[in-house]
């Protein structure tokens, strides 16, 4: 954790960095030049760990895009909230305002500084393999934050603008590319020499736990590929992370959201938390506990799981206890064990999977003391081993290949029998149980199926049967991407377009 410690004790030439990090913007008077920073091999750390700063944000990976997974059918937005209601609904109401205006701006700010390391990476006097490490990661992130911007607001019909990163920053803007499929093809080259130059997990000293790996790429290499609809690279590549990246599933599945499993063999990507030193981390935790935290601390309500959810799992399944709390389940809280009921939830239940930090008292340091920054010391989960395992499945069901070695790795953890000749349904079933309320996205799953429609033309219901969110207009010509925020089509004096019908 040390790594991400120091993340914020960084000064001078970074805060340059941090402060202008987006590629359009003009570099201010008086700042020192890339020219005449980039000697050093602590110049390049510097440079490189102001890379994972804005993540921290918490509406980078607290809430931030996850209030465009809160459009699936799983979750219900808990408490009132306009942009988020409108985000649900598929209206444009929700364009121009709060917390969704920011997440293209706040993912080309990441790019930015990915992209200064990659330009002077070869300035460094400093060893061939430093140089290879901070190069890596640079193209990691910078390849995560163009999947999350493509796959939000990319398709057939515009993509998203690509930085020359062999540029200075230009000032003028950038138009979007012809179409997703070159940003995707794009994410994979760069990925590829990522995974080439990255160390292994095994490989990073435990101060630098956090940091991307080889097996995070070819991960998210697999992941790029099933969106591509490249079933034949998908299963490559999650294949490479079965075979070659020294990863298992944990026995118990309710372990994998226990702060001592952060990075263990199931471990692929995730945000840390820090709460006992700085309260930085993903907040999603305190996000999804219930209101007001029953008088005890300052949960904020939101993202409440469905009827619909909670009736896809199956009798015996173990994910959903661990997955979800409904009224009447008995849990600890704060020390003391309590019956679950709720004053907030819509639906009569509560995400429970990222709850095992507060079943501790509040003030033994495993969560932030900030309520106004509610994040745990578990590392939230971007990507995990589970969902390679599960990209694999999908791939080779594609390619009319069995999967049944997958999907049963799958279910055996759960608890459940194993089956024989799966199908897409039962792909589609596993991956619901099985990354629920994570990064994942339900939402984008059902899009990329083509179920989304069918899906949400249906009301949503809470514990007693009672609707509580109404049937919605899905139209895939339209809402197969989310409006790009107004701030970046007035900014560009509209060179950046808005999405067809938007």
């Amino acid at each position: 954790m040390k790594f991400f410690n120091k993340i914020f004790l960084i000064s001078g030439i970074s805060v340059m960095l941090l402060s202008c990090t987006g590629e359009l913007d003009v570099q201010p008077e008086g700042t020192p030049t890339e020219a005449s920073f980039w000697k050093t091999e602590n110049d390049l750390i510097t440079g490189a760990n102001a890379m994972y700063k804005p993540l921290f944000d918490g509406e980078f990976y607290g809430r931030g895009l996850f209030w465009f997974i809160n459009a699936s059918d799983d979750m219900v937005t808990g408490r009132a909230k306009s942009e988020a209601d409108n985000a649900k609904n598929f209206s444009s109401n929700y364009i121009a305002a709060g917390d969704l205006e920011t997440q293209w701006n706040k993912r080309f700010n990441v790019i930015g500084v990915a992209n200064r390391v990659i330009r002077n990476v070869d300035n460094i006097q400093t060893s061939q393999a430093t140089k290879n490490k901070y190069l890596g990661e640079a193209l990691f992130m910078s390849s995560r934050m163009y999947f999350e911007l493509a796959y939000s607001y990319g398709n057939e019909k515009a993509g998203i603008p690509i930085i020359d990163r062999s540029k200075d920053p230009d000032p003028n803007p950038i138009p979007r590319a012809a179409n997703v499929m070159e940003n995707y093809t794009y994410i994979v080259n760069d990925l590829k020499r990522a995974a080439e130059l990255l160390p292994t997990q095994a490989e990073l000293p435990a101060k630098d736990y956090g940091r991307p790996h080889k097996a995070a790429a070819w991960a998210l290499l697999a992941k790029v590929y099933l969106f591509m609809k490249d079933w034949k690279n998908a299963e490559f590549w999650a294949n490479e992370v079965m075979t070659k990246g020294n990863r298992a599933l944990l026995g118990n599945f309710a372990d994998v959201f226990k702060a001592e499993n952060n990075y263990s063999s199931e471990y692929i990507w995730s945000i840390p938390g820090t709460p006992k030193f700085t309260a930085w981390g993903s907040i999603l935790p305190g996000v999804m506990l219930e209101n007001k935290g029953w008088g005890e601390y300052n949960g904020w309500g939101y993202f409440q799981p469905t009827k619909e959810l909670f009736d896809e799992y199956e009798t015996g399944d173990l994910r959903r206890s661990a997955t979800i709390l409904k009224i009447g389940d008995k849990f600890t809280f704060n020390g003391k064990e309590r019956t679950y009921a709720s004053s907030n939830s819509l639906t009569g239940y509560q995400f429970n999977k990222y709850m095992d930090a507060f079943k501790y008292q509040l003030n033994s340091g495993h969560v932030s003391a900030n309520g106004d920054y509610p994040c745990t010391d578990l590392s939230v989960p971007i990507m995990r081993y589970a969902e390679v395992i599960l990209i694999k499945a999908e791939a080779m069901l594609m390619q009319g290949k069995s999967a049944d070695q997958e999907i049963n790795m799958i279910r055996v953890r759960a608890g459940l029998t194993p089956k024989n000749g799966c199908t897409m349904a039962d792909l589609k079933h596993e991956r619901r149980c099985e990354l629920a309320g994570e990064w994942a996205d339900r939402h984008r799953d059902l899009v990329r199926w083509g179920d989304a429609q069918a899906a949400y033309a249906k009301p949503l219901h809470g514990i007693n049967g009672q609707v509580v969110w109404a049937a919605r207009n899905f139209n895939p010509a339209v809402h197969n991407v989310w409006a790009v925020p107004q701030a970046e089509i007035v900014n560009s004096h509209g060179i950046i377009k808005q999405n067809e019908g938007w």
